[in-house]
């Protein structure tokens, strides 16, 4: 049973069983709405709208053509969302942007979302912050323009704790997160009034030996790199200058490290979906690889690896 409150006005007829339409909703003709969702006081969804299951609306939302939403969101109230980059006043685009907010994905008070963007799977957006590009999968966003903060259930490794006084990581120590087969090596490190040298050996402090590296720099803070996984290629990363993020998922886990020195690095292994985020202005990332570059090696949907990471 669908329950309609007598102030609203639903015109449409595909609402699935047990939803919730609240006073002074308004509900075109070909939306489409699922079951158990609850649409909340003076609330406008127009033609064009796909609402997945379980999903809470709370009031003062307005919902454009284009706008395609998943099962289990949360959109708070007065969540403004766009469907034209160019507006003009009796004048219409051919088609308007598809704006996606995927499964379990959480949009904070007053938040505005610019057309055409993807907000991931499991993701947070901050109330208040404008999101002027797409958001990737659990990743936490706030601020205007938006920009990730940090990761949805991610464990920190475990400097990010307390640290014991006059505690240093000890030089070689390899330390196993929770992220399957993912690791933190301490390379040695060599000072003397010469400089600084850092040094790690193939293959018995990297587990592998590299037929590529890549530099990634210049990365402005506001973006992401990565946000894919391999089929069979391993790598190992290192800041060799600066510092950036590192969030690593294998499907059931997920861990955020910080890279902050040249004898830091991380291995992650095949089937293992990689993030790295938060670069300071001067980081130099670099990347060593277990084979050449092969296009058909990565997994870019994070919805495909969280499907093959369930079958493995």
């Amino acid at each position: 049973m669908v329950q309609i409150h007598k102030t609203a006005d639903v015109a449409s007829d595909q609402i699935g069983l047990r939803t919730t339409v609240w006073q002074y909703v308004v509900v075109l003709a070909g939306a489409q709405i699922g079951s158990d969702t609850n649409i909340c006081s003076h609330c406008f969804i127009e033609n064009d709208v796909v609402i997945g299951d379980r999903v809470t609306i709370k009031s003062g939302v307005q919902l454009w053509d284009g706008l395609r939403v998943g099962n289990d969101v949360f959109i708070g109230p007065n969540v403004s969302f766009t469907n034209d980059k160019f507006p003009r006043s009796k004048r219409y685009p051919d088609a308007f942007l598809k704006t996606r907010i995927e499964d379990s994905a959480s949009i904070g008070a007053g938040a505005v979302i610019l057309p055409g963007v993807t907000i991931g799977r499991g993701a947070m957006v901050g109330a208040g912050s404008v999101v002027t590009k797409s958001i990737p999968p659990h990743s936490i966003v706030f601020g205007s323009p938006a920009r990730i903060k940090g990761y949805v259930d991610s464990l920190p490794n475990s400097e990010s704790g307390p640290a014991l006084p006059g505690a240093t990581p000890e030089i070689g120590a390899v330390e196993c997160l929770s992220v399957k087969n993912v690791t933190i090596h301490r390379m040695e490190r060599f000072e003397d009034i010469r400089g600084t040298l850092s040094v790690g050996n193939f293959s018995s402090e990297i587990p592998f030996e590299p037929k590529r590296y890549f530099l990634v720099f210049d990365v402005p803070s506001i973006e992401t790199r990565g946000q894919h996984a391999h089929h069979r290629c391993h790598q190992f990363l290192i800041c060799v200058r600066g510092s950036c993020s590192v969030v690593v998922d294998d499907g059931h886990n997920r861990a955020d490290v910080r890279l902050n020195s040249p004898s830091k690095g991380i291995y992650l292994p095949p089937m293992v979906w990689g993030v790295q985020y938060n670069f300071s202005s001067d980081a130099a990332l670099l990347v060593f690889a277990s084979d050449a570059y092969d296009t058909n090696d990565y997994i870019r949907s994070y919805s495909e690896f969280v499907e093959l990471a369930r079958e493995a």
